[in-house]
């Protein structure tokens, strides 16, 4: 049997070693190949953090990170980083090349792959996100919903089995941000690829198979959304539940339980 794409245990993590407060405290949990992760809590919850551990930014207080059943340590973590990409906020911070296409195949280069090889590996990257017709476009002048797929594709180029954004959507309009969820729904489905997003974006969270919810560094709830939603009263829900939540207080005969938006749609067509 393989082991999961990716497996956290008991992970605890300080700042400030003089202090005893733990900014992440004996986090476990495990995703698997093809499933999308969903991380969610309040700010200073510790998820950007936790997000820096699982790429080996940061080196825990204790506990451990496998990836494809390696452990993460000073040893494997060049090795295992391309395997497990990380996105930011701000994708131009990540941009290197005058083109599309150069800024995807610069870390190829770095490896000093063969010029054959990389061109097919940058041409395959860039079809996966649906960007094979900018390849010479100047990836500073694109959407940022574009910019965010050049920024994904640079480590599609690598093949990885793990991508990590962190925040990712914050920034975008709602067309580029439905653009983005539609090529992480692809990814995830045609290219089995392990999917976490570290967001506070609710609408985002719900696209998951699972939320993991944090709180003061610890695993609050762990679950499908609908059950997460249904737990954790201090949680925005996403616009369907809203409503439904809100036809419910006004008396209207809703159904009982969590309603994603097509449930909602399908429900108010009847």
């Amino acid at each position: 049997m393989l082991p999961p794409r990716l497996q956290v245990e008991q992970l605890t993590f300080r700042y400030d070693e003089r202090k005893q407060e733990n900014t992440l405290e004996n986090v476990s949990f495990t995703v698997q190949k093809g499933e999308w992760l969903a991380v969610v809590g309040h700010n200073g919850s510790g998820k950007s953090t936790l997000a820096r551990l699982l790429v080996g930014l940061l080196t825990p207080n204790e506990g451990s990170v496998h990836i494809n059943g390696i452990k993460l340590d000073e040893d494997s973590k060049w090795k295992l980083r391309s395997q497990i990409g990380l996105i930011f906020q701000n994708p131009e911070n990540q941009f290197i090349g005058t083109t599309v296409k150069d800024d995807v195949a610069f870390a190829l280069e770095n490896m000093n792959m063969a010029y054959d090889e990389m061109k097919v590996r940058v041409e395959q990257a860039l079809e996966m996100v649906g960007l094979e017709d900018f390849a010479e476009y100047d990836p500073s002048r694109l959407s940022g919903g574009q910019k965010q797929r050049v920024a994904i594709a640079g480590l599609l180029a690598l093949n990885p089995s793990i991508l990590i954004l962190d925040e990712a959507m914050v920034m975008l309009d709602p067309k580029s941000r439905k653009e983005l969820m539609e090529t992480l729904s692809n990814l995830k489905t045609n290219n089995h690829i392990t999917i976490i997003s570290i967001t506070h974006d609710m609408n985002e969270a719900q696209a998951a198979d699972r939320i993991l919810m944090l709180s003061s560094g610890q695993i609050l709830h762990d679950g499908e959304p609908a059950e997460v939603f249904q737990k954790e009263p201090t949680l925005d829900v996403p616009f369907a539940e809203q409503l439904r939540r809100e036809l419910e207080n006004r008396g209207s005969k809703v159904p009982d339980g969590y309603m994603t938006e097509d449930e909602m749609v399908r429900w108010l067509c009847r």
